[in-house]
């Protein structure tokens, strides 16, 4: 690029290499001319010939001049044809990245839409992935206390007493049962149903061999199962002469009670791997009963109970029948009585009718003038019993 003034060439533009190569051309001839000079103190004919000449370079020197100007205007118009080129070509580029722009804008706007939806969600699992772990946590400790409470003898048995006490609530009347009933010997049952004789009363009482079922299935040799079989004929016996020797009384209970075991496993277990336990209790007159058998046999009780009260209940319903067809007949009379009243009004009905119609006739004759039916009326007797009826 070539700087002059306030324009600017190329030397890759054709235009300018020609003006260049003009310019070289016009150098040489002033070179020519200037050793021509020198030469033309050595003849006269030599000077006229270089004056000639030098006028025939002058004239040829102004047209290179005028053609230099030519030149230079086009490469003006030139110039500023590029410009305005240029200048489009910047307004398009401009529009073009302002429409970019705009596309780009809305497709960050809507991405971040997208983006902050999704996290909206991500934060909603996270929120229910977090209550989920809460009560993950919770159940894990209520477990834990579970655990703790079947730990412990005395919570165990409180334990199966409150599910005891859940299951007879819910399965028979209230007036059918007493929780820690006290009998005749001084011991305390956990659950004394009322049953009318026979069977009569009969107790339920909780048992819960954990420690023994608990070993049996941890358990890992021979030796190990054995010795925890053992320990669960020896818990089981134990709870079944318990409960017989203290809750089966004569003349005061039923001829037979109930072992409440708050575990479906263990009764499973027993009834699975231990039917002389079972055989045993049968024998002792103590049954075996888990959560779902004990709702089957106290909806069995609850229907000897509901059988005993209709029976009890025989006599006042018989009395109530004789009351209700006493009523039933009293009605009956009356209806009797109030039709006797309604025939006589309906004759007296009748009556005023006939008496309307005789008065009708009359009217009518009086008005016609026919006064011959009328002395024979007057001279015929009148009908006073009918008339009084």
């Amino acid at each position: 690029m070539i700087t002059v003034g306030d324009y600017t060439f190329s030397l890759a533009d054709p235009l300018f290499i020609a003006g260049l190569i003009v310019a070289l051309i016009l150098l040489l001839l002033v070179v020519l001319l200037v050793v021509t000079v020198r030469r033309a103190g050595k003849s006269g004919e030599m000077a006229q010939v270089l004056a000639s000449q030098m006028g025939g370079l002058g004239s040829r020197v102004e047209m290179l001049s005028n053609g230099q100007q030519q030149l230079f205007g086009g490469l003006t118009s030139v110039t500023e044809a590029q410009a305005q080129q240029q200048a489009k070509t910047l307004q398009l580029m401009e529009q073009r990245l302002s429409q970019v722009t705009e596309s780009l804008n809305v497709n960050l706007s809507s991405s971040a839409q997208r983006t902050a939806q999704s996290l909206g969600e991500l934060q909603q699992r996270l929120l229910t992935i977090d209550k989920a772990q809460e009560n993950i946590t919770k159940l894990s400790g209520d477990v834990l206390s579970l655990q703790d409470i079947l730990s412990n003898k005395q919570t165990r048995g409180a334990f199966g007493e409150i599910q005891l006490n859940d299951i007879v609530s819910k399965a028979l009347p209230s007036d059918a049962y007493t929780f820690q009933h006290t009998l005749s010997n001084g011991k305390r049952a956990d659950c004394l149903i009322h049953l009318p004789n026979p069977p009569g009363p009969i107790v339920i009482d909780s048992k819960f061999p954990l420690e023994a079922y608990e070993a049996l299935r941890n358990a890992k040799t021979d030796w190990e199962a054995n010795e925890a079989a053992k320990f669960m004929r020896t818990s089981v016996k134990a709870h079944i002469k318990a409960i017989s020797e203290k809750y089966i009384l004569d003349g005061e209970t039923a001829d037979g009670a109930l072992m409440f075991l708050p575990s479906e496993a263990v009764y499973a277990e027993l009834h699975a791997n231990f039917p002389e336990l079972v055989r045993d209790g049968f024998t002792a007159r103590v049954w075996i009963v888990s959560p779902t058998t004990c709702m089957a046999t106290l909806n069995t009780m609850r229907a000897i109970l509901k059988d005993a009260r209709m029976r009890e209940q025989a006599g006042a319903i018989r009395t109530t029948l004789r009351l209700l067809h006493r009523d039933v007949e009293l009605v009956v009379e009356r209806v009797g009585k109030l039709n006797t009243h309604f025939g006589q009004a309906r004759k007296d009905l009748e009556d005023i009718n006939t008496a309307a119609e005789r008065a009708g006739k009359r009217a009518t004759r009086l008005d016609n003038f026919d006064f011959e039916e009328i002395e024979k009326e007057v001279a015929a007797p009148l009908p006073l019993a009918q008339d009084k009826s």
